[in-house]
């Protein structure tokens, strides 16, 4: 007996099924605004050097503060003053013939600044002045927290399956919000820092374990919905996340306030059932059978749990037991496993690159930030329920490299397009983001199917770890316009395009058996590509 049946028997979609997914649901709205929260925090705003005490206090006599600023700071090409040049000297000469600034000398500014706060009332930016020479640490402010995400993938994975789903989210959901609210009140760059890393590293926890307890309870038939749920309760947040940004312009209380519902979610975690397969492979078997009780129970079936003794629970852990352990090694000791992991791993890099790349690049278009914010995360609802369609229409790698193609093509048209033109290359933007969107929610389906089942969790959590990391490399990128002001958007592109040429290498997994072995990748047989319709129809038949 496998577990698939007895949640057939139980009906593997029910009222219990739907509690799970909502009490998940709940736990992963704050998700998206700490993954996004540094485009607010961190953001730039307009900015000049303070002349208030420079020059020796007050030898500008009687000019208006245009007039001051106007003799002590250069004007860029676009009629903006220099964000980080003041001149050496006044220069009252530009009063009289303001276009005469020939050889005049500038020196960085020597008092710190003065910020525009119109828009925010304070970002990390004017809190610790992260401009100018310091710029690359506001983009490492992202990068921290994503390292984070990255190593608390790897811990989470194992603490997980050694304690349980259920003991781990709920402390996943205390420390996450627990080190996020202390970073609000960080008292130096250095302590806001290391408190974003372990915001980062603790709430990874909400994205692995609800994920995998929402799988785990539901049948074979539903996995693609819940994963399509759990990938739209990203878009709710992210939604909902461009609206308190707009009311919170603080950074500290921006902070409080995305974090605030963990709350929520801590409350409704005792309602939140263990995993009984994770029970069931721990040999724990009457904890199990109580869980599947409460499932029979919400689902009006209290009739089919009877035939589910505890001795017939036992007879699934010698059906699913594997012959030997595996390890990470196992995904390169074969050819064609190592081709699939090495193709994989690339894919969620440059899906995880293109997908950040564009949504942290809030300003690059010249518009309103909370508009683009909001339409960036509006856009994810339509292209990832046209991704459900298109996945038992035209199959995931036909989705995939389709997706990943336009994400390219969005971002090279970008390329082009004047700077000026800021409506138009926010609308390509838009619907960059809403390829990239779609070919996220893809890629996840599609490498589950790709990996053998004694391989899948090892393949899934090395998948994670590129994606983190190329995700932790996406603030960075934005530095290179240093170099040359289109060089980002040439490198996003880059990474897209390369992406959409690694998909096309792998195989179709539409309508076929997911493997179960590495032999059964190594060398398929033919009798196991059949389609999902037959299985269940063979199952249906056996039942009867």
């Amino acid at each position: 007996m496998r577990f698939e049946n007895v949640l057939s028997d139980l009906n593997g979609f029910g009222r219990f099924q739907v509690m799970v997914i909502v009490i998940s649901f709940i736990g992963r709205f704050t998700l998206p605004c700490h993954f996004l929260l540094n485009n607010f925090i961190g953001a730039v705003p307009p900015h000049h050097c303070d002349i208030s005490t420079l020059y020796g206090g007050g030898i500008f006599g009687n000019l208006s503060l245009e007039e001051q600023l106007a003799v002590s700071i250069p004007v860029q090409e676009d009629g903006s003053l220099s964000s980080c040049q003041m001149y050496a000297a006044p220069q009252y000469h530009l009063l009289l013939n303001s276009s005469n600034i020939t050889g005049l000398q500038t020196v960085p500014c020597q008092n710190g600044w003065v910020y525009d706060n119109s828009t925010f009332k304070s970002t990390l930016t004017s809190q610790w002045d992260l401009v100018c020479e310091q710029r690359g640490k506001n983009k490492a402010t992202a990068t921290i927290f994503f390292i984070g995400v990255m190593f608390g993938a790897v811990a989470y994975g194992s603490l997980s399956d050694r304690f349980g789903r259920r003991n781990m989210l709920l402390v996943s959901y205390v420390s996450g919000m627990l080190f996020a609210v202390a970073s609000a009140f960080s008292t130096s760059y250095i302590m806001f820092m290391v408190l974003r890393f372990f915001t980062g590293f603790t709430i990874t926890g909400i994205v692995i374990i609800s994920a995998v307890l929402s799988l785990e309870w539901v049948d074979i038939q539903h996995r693609n919905l819940v994963g399509i749920i759990d990938s739209l309760s990203w878009t709710f947040g992210n939604v909902c996340f461009s609206g308190i940004a707009y009311f919170v312009t603080d950074w500290r209380w921006l902070t409080v306030s995305i974090t605030l519902p963990v709350i929520l979610a801590v409350l409704t975690w005792r309602w939140m059932p263990e995993s009984a397969r994770w029970l069931i492979a721990k040999g724990k078997l009457e904890q199990a059978r109580l869980y599947l009780q409460k499932c029979a129970k919400m689902n009006q079936t209290e009739d089919k749990m009877n035939l589910f003794k505890t001795e017939t629970l036992s007879t699934i852990i010698v059906t699913e037991k594997r012959d030997r352990a595996y390890y990470y090694v196992d995904m390169i000791r074969t050819p064609k496993m190592r081709k699939l992991a090495l193709c994989t791993g690339v894919m969620w890099f440059c899906v995880a690159t293109a997908f950040y790349g564009i949504s942290f690049n809030l300003t690059g278009f010249g518009l309103n930030i909370y508009l683009t914010q909001f339409t960036y995360a509006l856009i994810e609802l339509p292209a990832k329920v046209s991704a459900y369609y298109l996945w038992d229409r035209i199959g995931r790698r036909r989705t995939e490299v389709g997706s990943l193609l336009m994400v390219g093509v969005c971002l090279g048209i970008n390329i082009v397009i004047p700077k000026d033109m800021s409506v138009i290359r926010t609308v390509v933007a838009v619907i960059g983001k809403g390829f990239s969107s779609a070919a996220f929610a893809t890629i996840v389906l599609f490498s589950n199917e790709l990996f053998p089942t004694v391989l899948r969790q090892y393949g899934m959590g090395y998948n994670s770890f590129l994606a983190r990391l190329g995700i932790a490399m996406a603030p960075l990128i934005f530095l290179l316009d240093e170099v040359w002001q289109e060089l980002p958007q040439i490198v996003l592109c880059s990474v897209a395009v390369l992406g959409t040429v690694v998909a096309r290498t792998l195989p179709e997994t539409r309508n076929r058996c997911l493997p179960e072995t590495i032999e059964d990748i190594e060398q398929p047989k033919r009798g196991e590509i059949m389609s999902y319709s037959a299985t269940r129809s063979s199952n249906s038949e056996q039942q009867q």
